[in-house]
């Protein structure tokens, strides 16, 4: 690996700043400070295309612009923050923080329960400081880790994240990047872990310029976003080591314990020693060196367990990926929807597969795609998959943004939450999904160009005509369409609301402290489907402790004989009891089974059982 040195404007003790920029297609780079004092000063060029200089008095607040040639000028690619907006100077910032989570080595793994949420629409105030004032509340709930969706400057105030363009700077409108420390801080001294979702696929199409600098894109790809990034032409070891930078910098800087990386499906690399490997060996090295526990988690619908077997197996070595094809069984099964990708799932077998092995489809083929897709994941260890039953792609990218609490009634909430919850997987929930939020997440924008605007409202129109939705579709540019999306804490204190929070923070108590849940192990899960009663049975255990999972998926009352060990069973659950506002439980509390028992279930119904202990 190659010696690091920083890129962007380095404030230095000593009252200077080292300015560091990748600009192979410029002969001639000068910093333009344009305040507090306005002057020009050139930068050294080296034999790569960097040019570099420590430039006296230039204090934090200081602002910045380069200027390529003596004629364009542009804010800094690894600009640290962009105080104004997407176009306009970069800012010097104070890199000192009174960190205060020394301690703090990061959390294993299987002991993950994630929670994404999106900083602008999680408060009224859309601000990290505003978040820190809930932490009491998903610690609460049993919550270990939140999950922030990108948190790159966008163009305006206003945006999912993944139009991002300048990747090393946190967004102005949520807090910049002390407000990004104060939240992590907060999360650390908590016992959270803080996730953050980064972009290395494409940039957003307003604000980057990363083009007037270097050959930072190819035209040898495409992407549905924008031009894709250039990870194995000519020029790319630089272009590597910028976005390999910007992990680091996470890392180090604002002591981030892992990375989700979006959509790997859109990297594309062909070279023998891909990106996604030299980042992860990157990253991995940097973990132990600060010796804490930093993930990588990758996001991709090919169905690859490339990504997450090791280099000595062929692999790239991340640490976790999310299950797309997990959710798409559990969906289509609480919703009987079968347009889109859903088309290639419905069927019972399929959720059970995806508990013995995790992808579904690993070979097989998909009516959706019109060719066999995946491969198998059978070898992948359990807590190396993140389950949900929904996120921020598959609320947002329905015509409506309705969540699963418009789609489903009450008992296929609790369902669904039980069903992720008590998987052997990483489970992740989704902003509000705790209590049943209502309100719509739909796509949003802020952009300024209207044709650009145009191009976003057309696009979306594109995408959902293979779901075959009819109602219209909002306006990602209607600054309402992201107010509607802000959540409604009040809601958790009342009536279902209430009772689903409550029912959350049950089954994350089970979860962690009845052994046969807390382990994650697919060799110590039995998976059982009956497909036309539409019933799910799962057995998990331990040296010494079992526990027995059923779950009625069907619209209707069933009788059904259950392959269940010989013994006395205690039950520790059933989201038909009344104290879940269910309608009545039709389980007894104890269950005595001579290695087969036959049960009532009711319709959305799941129960958990333990093994009552001989003495």
């Amino acid at each position: 690996m190659r010696a690091r040195t920083s890129l962007g404007a380095d404030y230095l003790e000593n009252g200077g700043c080292q300015f560091s920029v990748w600009a192979p297609l410029a002969e001639k780079v000068e910093v333009h400070i344009t305040a507090p004092q306005e002057r020009f000063v050139p930068l050294q060029r080296d034999s790569l295309g960097y040019h570099r200089a420590v430039i006296e008095e230039v204090r934090p607040g200081s602002l910045y612009l380069y200027r390529l040639d003596g004629l364009k000028e542009r804010p800094d690619p690894a600009s640290r923050f962009q105080p104004s907006d997407v176009h306009s100077a970069s800012q010097v910032v104070e890199p000192y923080f009174p960190w205060e989570d020394d301690c703090w080595r990061g959390l294993l793994l299987h002991d993950y329960i994630a929670y994404e949420l999106h900083v602008g629409t999680f408060t009224p105030e859309g601000t990290f400081e505003a978040i820190v004032r809930h932490l009491d509340e998903l610690k609460e709930l049993g919550v270990t880790a939140i999950e922030l969706m990108p948190v790159a400057q966008f163009p305006g105030s206003r945006n999912w994240g993944y139009d991002g363009v300048y990747p090393f700077a946190v967004q102005n409108s949520y807090g910049g990047p002390q407000g990004l420390k104060l939240l992590v801080n907060a999360c650390h001294l908590k016992g959270l872990a803080v996730v953050l979702d980064v972009v290395y696929n494409h940039l957003g199409p307003e604000g980057n310029y990363l083009a007037d600098f270097g050959p930072y894109f190819t035209d040898r790809y495409q992407t549905p976003w924008g031009r894709a990034i250039n990870f194995d032409g000519p020029d790319s070891d630089e272009v590597r080591r910028f976005f390999i930078e910007n992990a680091l910098y996470w890392i180090e800087e604002f002591h981030i314990d892992a990375l989700r990386l979006d959509a790997l499906h859109a990297i594309l690399d062909i070279s023998p020693y891909p990106f996604l490997q030299e980042l992860a060996a990157w990253v991995h090295e940097e973990s132990e060196r600060h010796n804490r526990r930093v993930y990588l988690m990758a996001e991709s619908d090919l169905n690859d367990a490339r990504l997450l077997r090791s280099p000595e197996l062929g692999g790239y070595g991340l640490d976790a990926q999310w299950n797309d094809d997990f959710h798409h069984c559990l969906h289509t099964l609480l919703t009987n929807e079968q347009t889109g990708y859903y088309r290639d799932f419905g069927q019972l077998s399929q959720l059970v597969k995806a508990f013995r092995e995790g992808f579904v489809y690993s070979g097989d083929y998909s009516l959706y795609r019109r060719r066999r897709h995946g491969i198998s994941s059978r070898d992948i260890p359990a807590p190396r998959f993140v389950v949900f039953a929904q996120n921020h792609d598959q609320v947002g990218n329905r015509m409506q943004g309705d969540r699963l609490s418009q789609l489903v009634d009450f008992e296929g909430l609790k369902l669904a939450a039980a069903v992720v919850l008590l998987s052997p997987f990483v489970p992740l929930l989704f902003m509000g999904e705790e209590y049943g939020e209502t309100a719509p997440f739909q796509y949003f924008v802020s952009h300024s160009e209207p044709a650009l605007i145009e191009a976003v409202r057309r696009g979306r129109r594109q995408e959902f005509a293979a779901f075959r939705w009819q109602s219209e579709t909002p306006d990602p540019q209607d600054e309402a369409t992201f107010q509607r999306a802000k959540l409604n804490h009040q809601l958790r204190q009342e009536g279902n609301h209430r009772v689903l929070w409550k029912f959350y923070r049950e089954l994350i108590r089970l979860r962690q402290e009845i052994p046969a849940l807390s382990r994650l192990s697919k060799e110590s899960l039995e998976a059982v489907g009956y497909e036309q009663d539409r019933v799910l049975f799962l057995r998990r255990w331990t040296e010494d402790e079992e526990a027995l999972m059923m779950c009625n998926f069907g619209d209707s009352e069933t009788w059904v004989p259950l392959p269940i060990p010989a013994g006395s069973w205690q039950k520790q659950l059933d989201t038909a009891d009344r104290r879940w506002n269910g309608p009545g439980s039709l389980l007894p509390s104890q269950l005595n089974s001579n290695a087969k028992a036959t049960v009532t279930l009711g319709l959305r119904t799941f129960a958990l059982y333990t093994r009552i202990k001989e003495t």
